[in-house]
């Protein structure tokens, strides 16, 4: 879809030149302004979530994200290319013309495929085996259609003397009398997830992991997969309950190292000046709001103490949001996401995000990241690592002002909700590269932007 999209609007680049001269240009001479502008926009759809919103939004809403994406995100990007590289931009009345040109294309080619072809044909065709505890785990969790955008679930496969715990909710459970091999190539299985709780041979236990059957199906090309990954997979995250320590010392990923740090510092300094440069202007105006509202007298930044890289402690640097005496020592309590203790102007910068600006310098100083965990409170975090296993893990990396957790998963304030974000900083730690740290970056500004996400 992505690649018949980015030819598409290539196309509309050469199509954007007729109509701003009455003429087309010469083929390979406007090929790189055109590749640019495809992969801009390709780009910006795709950490727009365009092609999930269909899913969980519907037509109009995929609509209203790909303006947004081709509009704004999309002919910035080009613009400020062809700024510090000419020979990768097109003259503004050429991108006007071929972004206008590039989202009649997409939105007609998305409605004639939608009326043509199933969103279900390109899907993998997928059956679990096992049906209690693990199997429970995607039967709750990926119940709704939105959860399965990258695969047709079957059913549920009931190994011999085994509990049945998803058909509590809602699940398909089936059963096969013929060898596996042939159940799966009759209905066109295209991956089998092993989800049984009792993963020992069965040669003494009858409901235990039946290897030769499932060596017989990855020989002949259907893909089996353990449930843990393919959660990870589907969800991005990595499940604390399934979690083992010898998974995470075996597994790809995890991994840390001198390059890797120095890319990530590079990245962290680069993107910091760049957005202090935009932002410094909204940073002075912001600052002396608070400062009037505080009657000349009361600080414009919040200083807390929070737990870094290595379980080291610094000082975070955020515009003051709540009242001088929201807190006192000793009564530490977990911000709520509409906080009754915000002041008016503080309540405006919450909400807009513009509170974490300051954290540019933490940033700068190399206590924080751009892209990373949340930093939280020492009390908060001794209590979090007593309850929740592989909490401690997170601080293994520096923390970010923004983060894969604070994307997937809506506000939170409590225990819970700190175990349920601990899986997508798990799924960072795991996965993080620069290209995951640009995904995260550009699907921040579609918070900021269409007001999803969390904080």
């Amino acid at each position: 879809m992505s690649l018949v999209e980015g030819l598409l609007i290539a196309a509309a680049a050469y199509l954007g030149h007729y109509t701003a001269f009455q003429q087309f240009p010469e083929v390979w001479g406007h090929l790189t302004p055109a590749l640019t502008f495809s992969i801009a926009i390709v780009l910006s759809m795709n950490a727009m979530n365009v092609y999930e919103s269909r899913i969980r939004e519907g037509y109009p809403a995929m609509l209203l994200r790909t303006a947004i994406s081709m509009f704004l995100l999309g002919t910035m990007a080009v613009a400020m290319l062809a700024y510090f590289f000419p020979p990768l931009g097109m003259a503004r009345g050429v991108l006007l013309f071929s972004t206008a040109e590039a989202f009649v294309l997409v939105a007609a080619f998305r409605w004639i495929t939608g009326q043509l072809v199933s969103e279900d044909a390109f899907k993998k065709r997928v059956v679990v085996f096992g049906t209690g505890q693990r199997a429970l785990k995607i039967a709750t969790r990926m119940r709704r259609r939105y959860d399965r955008r990258g695969f047709v679930l079957l059913g549920f496969i009931k190994a011999q003397d085994t509990t049945d715990l998803v058909s509590e909710s809602g699940a398909k459970v089936v059963s096969y009398d013929e060898p596996l091999v042939e159940y799966c190539n009759r209905l066109k299985v295209d991956e089998i997830v092993v989800a049984i709780d009792e993963r020992r041979r069965n040669v003494e236990a009858r409901g235990g992991m039946p290897l030769d059957e499932l060596l017989e199906c990855r020989l002949v090309g259907i893909e089996v997969c353990d449930v843990q990954a393919f959660i990870e997979r589907e969800c991005s995250m990595v499940d604390v309950d399934l979690l083992r320590p010898s998974w995470m010392v075996f597994s790809d990923g995890f991994v840390l190292n001198v390059w890797r740090s120095m890319t990530k510092r590079g990245f962290d300094v680069l993107a910091s000046l760049i957005l202090l440069l935009f932002t410094f202007p909204i940073m002075l105006v912001t600052a002396f709001l608070i400062w009037v509202e505080g009657r000349f007298k009361d600080p414009i930044l919040y200083r807390q103490v929070r737990v870094g890289l290595d379980s080291r402690m610094f000082e975070v640097l955020k515009f003051r949001s709540m009242r001088v005496d929201a807190e006192t020592p000793g009564s530490e309590v977990w911000a709520d996401e509409d906080e009754s203790r915000s002041t008016r102007i503080g309540n405006l910068i919450r909400n807009s995000h513009i509170d974490e600006l300051p954290q540019l310098f933490n940033v700068l100083r190399g206590d924080m990241s751009f892209v990373g965990p949340r930093p939280e409170r020492p009390v908060f975090v001794k209590e979090l690592e007593e309850q929740i296993p592989f909490y401690a893990q997170r601080h293994h990396v520096k923390p970010g002002i923004t983060g894969w957790a604070q994307l997937c998963y809506p506000y939170g304030a409590s225990i819970d909700d700190a175990k349920q974000k601990l899986q997508y900083d798990l799924y960072y730690l795991k996965n993080h590269s620069i290209l995951l740290d640009l995904i995260i970056l550009l699907q921040t500004v579609e918070v900021v932007l269409v007001g999803e996400g969390a904080r």
